[in-house]
């Protein structure tokens, strides 16, 4: 091996959907004995994985990717934003290669071009790991803590959404058969891993493709399907959260195993409006549900469910009734955790052709109404919580106390609970905490007595 292993820089952003491609893409950098460098300045070749689905992230990534130049010089560019390669070669004529997202052999073929490798890993050894550093297992790098992960079941989709251009960047979908699903997720599971994240861009339809084929693992038969696969996790013995859920009828199949504790009780489910016309209008899948039915069912079977959700205001054609039917909706739903976003023109998105635009200034007001509106929902059902004592998983400990998340808090999207009195506990420690303040979206707690 090399006394002086070429050293490559990398720069994620995006989605976890595009952290895991960051993960594989170090992995396969470290298999074939490349050093993963922090700074632009240590580098010999810089990669940077890209965000493309909004303009903000367009130019959160076009600003990136200048900045690695100005600062290295040799850049190489991937992910989802390489699906518009004349944007980024007109703003950036001298990136070394560009490449689309998933798209490992290319993204490989250039740093060989750029940087040759010291090492084959089917004819040389496997680099050597340095002092201290933790075997994978098999799992490869991960770029989150080590205590949780993301696990992708699937790339691409099959929908058409007007707002939306992930399947052009991305493709439709592609499912991973159910049991490489499953032994991924144990073998993370075994290296230390307490929380397992699903992600994918439509969780809900995993395995239409493969016609839900069936696979063994450990002797029994799964389909590859959501329920299914939710089955097998759940005997992991880690936490198990399922995001971006769209409500087909095939959701109602998972509450249960929540009810029974074989995962979190918690469901991402991006609604993005209420109104009939304007979910027409975007063509989103199970637009005609009844929505509100639907919860209260899943509430019924499993009254601890939190649902966290997503929403566009300012939709192309979105009239003030159709705003007020949404806030109607926020208010009957008394969903746990929202995000909202005032419509922003994608490039190459369908909606952007729909007559009726919704002025920029009225956009914000429809936004700023939204989150007081929901702000005051979180407010209140927090407050509901003070006195109890949940468990929470510790994210990270501090003079001060530590940071935990409850089984309602997805890490990064919701809110923590603070533990002023968590000095000596670890990160990745689960404990046992009585909440004893509250705000809008976090939580403040004292360790049970119960706990160590």
């Amino acid at each position: 091996m090399s006394v002086h292993p070429p050293k490559v820089g990398f720069v994620s952003l995006g989605c976890p959907k595009a952290l895991v491609d960051s993960e594989r893409i170090l992995t396969q950098l470290r298999a074939e004995g490349y050093e993963i460098v922090p700074r632009y300045d240590k580098a010999n070749v810089v990669i940077v994985n890209t965000c493309g689905f909004i303009d903000a992230a367009v130019q959160e990534s076009l600003d990136a990717i200048g900045e690695a130049l100005h600062e290295n010089g040799r850049v190489i560019v991937t992910g989802c934003l390489g699906k518009r390669d004349a944007l980024i070669r007109e703003a950036y004529p001298d990136v070394l290669a560009i490449t689309g997202p998933q798209d490992y052999a290319s993204v490989m073929g250039a740093v060989h071009e750029a940087l040759p490798k010291p090492l084959d890993p089917f004819v040389d050894l496997v680099p050597q790991r340095r002092p201290g550093e933790a075997q994978d297992n098999g799992i490869g790098i991960k770029l989150t803590p080590k205590h949780y992960a993301y696990l992708k079941i699937s790339e691409g989709c099959n929908h058409r959404c007007t707002f939306c251009i992930i399947p052009s960047m991305r493709g439709n979908l592609v499912s991973r058969p159910v049991d490489d699903v499953l032994l991924e997720a144990e073998k993370l599971v075994r290296s230390g891993v307490k929380e397992l994240l699903v992600i994918s861009q439509d969780t809900s339809a995993y395995g239409v493709d493969l016609r839900y084929a069936d696979r063994e693992w450990h002797g029994k038969t799964y389909q590859t399907r959501m329920t299914d696969l939710c089955r097998g996790l759940g005997a992991l013995g880690a936490w198990v959260r399922l995001h971006y859920v769209y409500p087909y009828p095939h959701v109602d199949e998972v509450i249960p195993l929540m009810a029974e504790g074989k995962i979190l009780p918690y469901l991402d489910i991006p609604f993005q409006h209420a109104s009939p016309r304007i979910l027409k209008l975007m063509k989103r899948p199970a637009h005609a549900e009844k929505t509100l039915e639907r919860i209260r069912a899943w509430r019924a079977v499993c009254p601890d469910l939190t649902i966290r959700s997503t929403f566009i205001v300012g939709f192309p054609g979105e009239t003030d009734a159709e705003f007020e039917e949404l806030l109607d909706f926020l208010r009957e739903a008394q969903l746990d955790r929202v995000g909202a976003f005032a419509y922003s023109p994608v490039d190459g998105a369908r909606a952007n052709e729909l007559p009726g635009p919704v002025p920029e200034e009225l956009k914000e007001d429809r936004l700023e109404r939204f989150m007081e509106v929901q702000a005051g929902i979180s407010a209140a059902k927090l407050q509901k919580k003070l006195g109890r004592t949940l468990k929470v998983l510790i994210d990270e400990v501090d003079a001060d106390g530590a940071i935990a998340r409850s089984r309602a808090d997805a890490p990064e999207i919701d809110g923590v609970v603070r533990i002023v009195n968590g000095t000596k506990l670890k990160p990745g420690q689960f404990a046992d905490v009585r909440i004893t303040g509250a705000s809008e979206h976090d939580l403040e707690a004292v360790l049970d007595s119960r706990s160590p």
